[in-house]
C-alpha cells in the first residue's frame, strides 16, 4: 500500500512536468527539469512518509514530494529555459546547440565567425553574437566558459596563440555587450582537441571553431 502511495503521488507530480521541444529535430522530448523532478520526488516522497505518523503519511509523502521535486527540478528547469531560447534565437543561424545534463554548449563554426588567419570576429556574426549575449544576461546564474580550436594547419605555436586570440575575442565581445567578467574564462586548445580528421578539408572546418560551454553556478 505504501509502495502503490508513493508510485501515484510521483507519477501525478510527473505529470506536471514539461515536454521540451527541439526546432532543429522537430520532436518532443522529456526536459531535464522534469527528470530531476522525478528523482527529487521519489527521495521526497520516501522521507516524507517514513516520517510521518501512520495517520499522515499520505500527506507527508505529498509534502515531501512536491519539496523534492521542486529540489530536484530547480537547475535542470533554469537550464531548460535557458536552452530553449538560445535555440530560438540561433536557429539558422550555423551555431549548434548541443545539451549534456546541466551543461549547454554552443559550437560556433569558425567559417562563420572568423576569416581565416584572422582574430576578430566576422562582421556578419556579430548580431548572432549579441543574440547570445542577450540570452546569457539574462540567465546570469551561468559561468560561461569560452574555448578557442584550430586545425592541425601551421605549427602547434602558431595554432595555440590563434586560438586563444579567437577565444578572448569572444570574451571580449560579450564584456562589451555587459556580462560580467567573473562569469567568463576563455582558454584556447590550438589544434588538441579535434572533432573530425584533420585530413579532410571538411574535417579541418569542423574543428575550427570556438565552443561556449554554460554551466550552473555552484
Amino acid at each position: 500500500m505504501k509502495k502503490t502511495l508513493i508510485a501515484c503521488i510521483v507519477a501525478a507530480y510527473a505529470l506536471t512536468g514539461c515536454m521540451t521541444y527541439d526546432p532543429y529535430t522537430g520532436e518532443q522530448k522529456t526536459s531535464n527539469a522534469t527528470k530531476g523532478s522525478v528523482i527529487g520526488a521519489i527521495g521526497g516522497a520516501v522521507v516524507g512518509a517514513a516520517t510521518s505518523s501512520k495517520k499522515d503519511r499520505a500527506k507527508g509523502a505529498l509534502i515531501g514530494a512536491a519539496a523534492g521535486g521542486a529540489i530536484g527540478g530547480g537547475i535542470g528547469y533554469y537550464m531548460d529555459k535557458q536552452e530553449a531560447e538560445l535555440r530560438r534565437k540561433l536557429e539558422g543561424s550555423g551555431v549548434r546547440v548541443v545539451r549534456n545534463g546541466d551543461e549547454i554548449q554552443l559550437v560556433m563554426p569558425g567559417n562563420i565567425t572568423f576569416d581565416v588567419n584572422q582574430t576578430s570576429i566576422k562582421s556578419s556574426f556579430t548580431d548572432t553574437l549579441e543574440s547570445v549575449a542577450l540570452v546569457l544576461k539574462e540567465y546570469d546564474k551561468t559561468i560561461i566558459q569560452i574555448a578557442g580550436h584550430t586545425d592541425s594547419s601551421g605549427s602547434d605555436s602558431y595554432n595555440q596563440l590563434l586560438s586563444e586570440q579567437r577565444a578572448a575575442s569572444v570574451r571580449d565581445f560579450l564584456l562589451n555587450q555587459g556580462i560580467a567578467p567573473a562569469r567568463t574564462r576563455a582558454v584556447g586548445y590550438g589544434e588538441r582537441y579535434p572533432v573530425a580528421s584533420n585530413d579532410t578539408a571538411a574535417g579541418r572546418e569542423q574543428n575550427r571553431r570556438v565552443e561556449l560551454t554554460l554551466v550552473p553556478m555552484q
